[in-house]
């Protein structure tokens, strides 16, 4: 069985910091590459960041271009994003998700996995 956790949301004051996490079982962990995406209630689901299976290719939004860092610790089954100078744009839930193959995209529709997703709220 697959499962997809993210955790790390919470609250945080503008101008703070982050860490999400996003663990994965069920799935060769390397097999994967992942993203981040972002919701606000009444609004499309928002590409975040994604990284490829090997972790060498990464990429971002402009909206979190230079404030947010994607990772992944393969031996830990991992997923990470550093989120700094958070602004109250960045006010949403966080998914994270997963797809079978080597290169991530910024579709939604390409990812096959996600998680139920954490919430982060910037108070300004």
């Amino acid at each position: 069985q697959v499962q997809v956790v993210e955790s790390g949301g919470g609250l945080v004051q503008a101008g703070g910091s982050l860490r999400l996490s996003c663990a994965i079982s069920g799935l060769r962990f390397d097999d994967l590459a992942m993203a981040w995406f972002r919701q606000t209630p009444g609004e499309e689901r928002e590409w975040v960041s994604c990284i490829g299976r090997s972790g060498a290719r990464t990429l971002y939004a402009d909206s979190v271009k230079g404030r947010f860092t994607i990772s992944r610790d393969n031996a830990e089954n991992t997923l990470y994003l550093q989120m700094s100078s958070l602004t109250s744009e960045d006010t949403a839930t966080y998914y994270c998700a997963a797809r079978v193959g080597l290169a991530c995209t910024t579709h939604s529709y390409d990812y096959r996995y996600w998680g139920q997703g954490t919430q982060v709220t910037v108070s300004s």
